[in-house]
């Protein structure tokens, strides 16, 4: 509101000559307003028909911290490498196996024909047996196995690096999971009104200016048209940054730390969708705040003696 009216004094100031009525500010509001709305609408149900596309770019940082924990912890002096695709489709297929008698689990193997996948599968059902066992009688349990010598080296190194042996590459069906029926759908809305404000950004921003140039002297426009382009490039840049670089040891971080105090990392779809949208559009923000304070001074709608008065609030803000 303060800066509404700041706005409105400073277009009635321009032109005192000709002074509209206040309503006649209104109107002009309304209807930049308006252009805001729809040109809202229209760029998110654009950005909506990309919303696989959306889902998958704001999870792959997610997805990488999951697979760098899952590389760290596959053996590398193993008798036969590991890669995390082959280890991801060795527990899937122990899991579809598991609950199969012996003589159709045997079938289950030979209809695959794949004698280095089959050798993992049966290595990730082995070890999940094995991690049950006390430390001291998991060594006893391998080597007495009806197995190939490799296959017991391949099942010790395992045992010393504990790969995950859950069912899905990715964790995606206990982390990546909705609770409510709406939620998925809803998240697809959330992450295309997201893109949508970055898409339209500079239409939105044409709108607000047709507002507020009126009320502004040559100079100052000079000023601001500049000021705005150099504040969008620095919030791409402070995105981008986030998402590129913060965001992934973020994450990382928080995923050590839980699994450190012994806590299971199962996290939402949706509150991990909107911790990383938020995440990533303050570092945007903040990285363009230097441009958007110098222009409010340059407008007078923020004055020094003004953010030497809040200062201390402002710290305990940021």
């Amino acid at each position: 509101m303060y800066l509404l009216k700041k706005v409105i004094q400073l277009r009635e100031n321009s032109h005192p000559d000709h002074e509209k009525p206040f309503l006649e500010h209104l109107e002009d509001l309304r209807v930049m307003i308006t252009r805001v709305v729809i040109t809202l609408v229209i760029s998110m149900l654009l950005c909506f028909t990309f919303n696989k596309n959306l889902m998958a770019f704001f999870r792959y940082p997610v997805d990488q911290v999951l697979i760098s924990q899952l590389e760290a912890t596959l053996p590398a002096d193993a008798p036969r490498p590991l890669t995390v695709e082959t280890w991801g489709k060795a527990r899937k297929l122990e899991h579809a196996a598991m609950n199969l008698p012996q003589a159709q689990r045997e079938a289950f193997y030979q209809a695959l024909n794949d004698e280095p996948l089959v050798f993992h599968t049966k290595s990730v059902g082995l070890l999940r047996a094995a991690m049950l066992l006390p430390e001291e009688k998991r060594i006893p349990f391998v080597d007495g196995l009806q197995e190939t010598p490799e296959f017991k080296l391949q099942m010790k190194a395992l045992l010393v690096t504990k790969p995950s042996t859950d069912s899905d590459l990715n964790g995606n069906l206990r982390m990546m999971s909705a609770l409510k029926p709406t939620e998925g759908f809803m998240l697809s809305m959330k992450l295309s009104f997201v893109a949508g404000i970055v898409v339209s950004f500079p239409l939105l921003l044409l709108f607000v200016l047709q507002f507020v140039l009126p009320g502004l002297h040559a100079s100052e426009k000079k000023v601001l048209w500049p000021a705005m382009a150099v504040g969008f490039g620095l919030f791409l840049t402070g995105a981008a940054f986030a998402y590129g670089w913060v965001l992934p040891r973020a994450l990382l971080f928080f995923y050590e730390w839980s699994g450190g105090m012994g806590i299971s990392n199962d996290w939402r779809i949706g509150e991990y969708i909107s911790f990383a949208t938020q995440f990533t559009l303050l570092f945007g923000v903040s990285f363009e705040l230097p441009v958007v304070v110098m222009v409010f001074v340059k407008l007078g709608l923020l004055s020094y003696e003004t953010m030497s008065r809040t200062r201390s609030y402002a710290i305990v803000g940021i």
